[in-house]
C-alpha cells in the first residue's frame, strides 16, 4: 500500500557538523526509540469515531506519524475544521488512558542508551506533547537516559520540528555548551527540522519513515539497527 505523502518544510543549509565524536545525541520517540502505532491508531480512531467519523485503516494512519496531530488532521486527513479540536482531544484522553499499555520499546534500544549513557549527552526532541513524552519515557524505563526531554506544550498547534529540535537545544545548553550535536529519527521531518538547525541526522530504518524517504530528506546515514548507531557516532 502507498504511504500517504505528507510534504516537508524546505529543505534549509547543510548541516555544520558531522557524525562522528558528538557532545550531544537528540533522539526522536514515536519509531525511533518506541513503535506507538497500535497506540496511534487505536487512539485515532477512537477520536474519528466519537464525533460519527469513519476510522481510518492502519496502514494509512501509520503514514501520519511524525508531524503534528494538527497538520495530519487538517492539511492531509482533511477533517472538517469544526471536529479537529474535539477529534485531538478525544484521541489525547483515550492515548493517555492506553498509550503506554500499546507501546513497546524497539528490541536493542535499552543496550544502545546504556552504551552512550555517560559518554554523550542524551535529549529526547519529539513532536509528542511534552508531558506525554515525559510520563511515557517514566513509565517504560527509559527517563533515566535522558538529561532533557523536550515536545510542544499540550496548547501548541503544529510547531515545527525545527522549533522542538531548537528548543532541545536550548535546555541542553543551560547546563553546558553543546558544540556538536546529532538526531536520531525515523522520518524526513527529524531530517528536515534537524537540518534547520545545522544538526546531521542518522535515520532509523526499524520506524516509518523507509530508506527511501530518509535519503531523500537528506539523512547524513541510516541505521538498520539500534546496534549500528555507536560506530556511526564514533563512540
Amino acid at each position: 500500500m502507498v504511504r500517504p505523502v505528507i510534504n516537508p518544510i524546505p529543505q534549509p543549509a547543510e548541516p555544520r557538523t558531522g557524525l562522528r565524536h558528538p557532545d550531544s545525541v537528540l533522539f526522536d520517540l514515536d519509531g525511533t526509540l518506541v513503535d506507538s502505532r497500535a497506540a496511534f491508531v487505536h487512539s485515532m480512531n477512537h477520536a474519528l469515531q466519537a464525533v460519527g467519523l469513519p476510522p481510518r485503516a492502519a496502514a494509512e494512519l501509520h503514514g501520519y506519524l511524525g508531524p503534528p496531530i494538527h497538520e495530519a488532521l487538517t492539511a492531509h486527513m482533511h477533517v472538517p475544521s469544526e471536529l479537529v479540536d474535539p477529534v485531538i482531544a478525544g484521541y489525547r484522553e483515550h492515548y493517555a488512558a492506553h498509550g503506554v499499555a500499546e507501546t513497546a520499546v524497539y528490541p536493542g534500544i535499552v543496550e544502545l542508551l546504556e552504551r552512550l549513557h555517560g559518554r554523550v549527552r542524551l535529549a529526547v526532541a519529539t513532536s509528542k506533547p511534552e508531558p506525554t513524552a515525559a510520563h511515557m519515557l517514566h513509565e517504560l524505563g527509559l527517563d533515566r537516559f535522558f538529561e532533557a526531554i523536550c515536545g510542544p506544550g499540550p496548547e501548541a498547534v503544529n510547531e515545527p520540528k525545527a522549533v522542538t529540535v531548537g528548543r532541545t537545544l536550548e535546555t541542553l545548553a543551560q547546563r553546558a555548551l553543546v558544540r556538536r550535536a546529532v538526531m536520531v529519527g525515523d522520518r524526513l521531518y527529524d531530517v528536515v527540522g534537524a537540518r534547520q538547525q545545522g544538526v546531521p541526522t542518522i535515520g532509523v530504518l526499524w520506524g516509518v519513515g523507509g530508506e527511501a524517504e530518509l535519503r531523500t530528506a537528506g539523512a547524513a546515514a541510516l541505521a538498520a539497527s539500534p546496534g549500528e548507531i555507536p560506530a556511526l557516532l564514533g563512540l
